[in-house]
């Protein structure tokens, strides 16, 4: 008699895959979130942005918005390390609340396809479909009344915001934006915010090798890389490692600006700063900037903070400096 199914991978008990590959998702969170925030500034809604997939997303829109100053449109790719995370859990709900009041922007929180029910490039392809969804909305005439209506939304002036993996998919975005396998017209993307993009590589570096996070550790880190990527692939593949032996070359491909940020605590520190230096190497507007002593997912997890109000307005600054021509 064969043994009975056992947990192969167990990711703080929110995701556990058996060994007969059966997967079960809890929705009873090991680990604590604050509580939901109430931003009475703020409404949203949901919607639906892939029939097929039954992919939906989440609208974030200030209550202050006229049809006198159009607003512009934040796209926000939530983190998980491509396992876990949805748009209706705690942390990812406050902090489009706080992106949405604080911007004065239109905040778009779509959830993606996660491993290891489905493996990468799922969420990449996922993060285009949001993109394709967008154009589709951006050419309908509806009046003010419509969340989406040219009338209110600036379509000119869109922007991704990517946390951990969602700052991974927003790398790829922008590749595949500025390579042009991903069309954009009539929407116009202008820049994009990485928060700690989630980056791997087969050679470790110094600060992976450190001391571990209160959320975060580096056994957790290749578990979400060993769950999320094809069988046989590692660390360095593409996806995973954007300056890998085999990833493309970059120099030729035309990336609107990025706005880099990460704390200086964090496991994946070394390789975002990294990223971000290479770029600039390559002559890329792209800006750093770390935060001492931060740990990841400081501004997501507490996104009214003292030190998250900073975040926000180097987020806020960048969006009025890409705003035009």
């Amino acid at each position: 008699m064969g043994s009975l199914p056992h947990i192969v991978e167990d990711c703080m008990g929110v995701l556990q895959l058996y060994s007969d590959g059966t997967v079960h998702r809890c929705s009873d969170m090991a680990f604590k979130f604050r509580p939901f925030y109430e931003d009475n500034s703020v409404v949203f809604k949901d919607m639906v942005y892939d029939q097929k997939l039954d992919l939906s997303l989440r609208l974030y829109k200030p209550k202050s918005t006229t049809t006198t100053t159009k607003i512009p449109l934040v796209i926000y790719f939530h983190g998980g390390g491509f396992c876990v995370g949805s748009r209706l859990w705690p942390n990812c709900h406050n902090c489009c609340l706080r992106l949405a009041s604080g911007l004065g922007a239109l905040v778009v929180s779509p959830d993606y396809r996660l491993a290891p029910e489905h493996k990468l490039p799922a969420a990449v392809e996922d993060a285009a479909a949001v993109v394709e969804w967008l154009r589709r909305e951006a050419d309908h005439d509806g009046d003010e009344e419509y969340w989406l209506s040219r009338k209110v939304i600036d379509f000119e002036r869109v922007f991704v915001v990517g946390d951990s993996s969602g700052g991974n998919m927003a790398h790829h975005l922008a590749v595949r934006v500025g390579t042009g396998s991903v069309r954009t017209e009539p929407v116009r993307i202008r820049g994009f915010v990485l928060l700690a993009p989630f980056f791997g590589g087969v050679v470790r570096t110094k600060s992976e090798e450190g001391p571990g996070e209160s959320l975060l550790s580096l056994d957790m880190l290749d578990r979400f890389w060993r769950l999320s990527m094809g069988e046989g692939e590692t660390r360095d593949h593409p996806l995973a490692n954007p300056l890998g032996p085999k990833s493309p070359r970059l120099e030729e491909v035309g990336l609107e600006p990025m706005l880099v940020i990460v704390g200086g605590n964090e496991l994946l520190r070394d390789r975002v700063e990294e990223y971000a230096m290479r770029l600039k190497d390559m002559g890329k507007n792209v800006e750093y900037v770390e935060f001492e002593g931060q740990q990841h997912g400081f501004f997501t997890n507490d996104p009214y903070s003292h030190i998250s109000n900073h975040v926000l307005q180097l987020i806020k600054r960048f969006i009025l400096q890409n705003s035009s021509n």
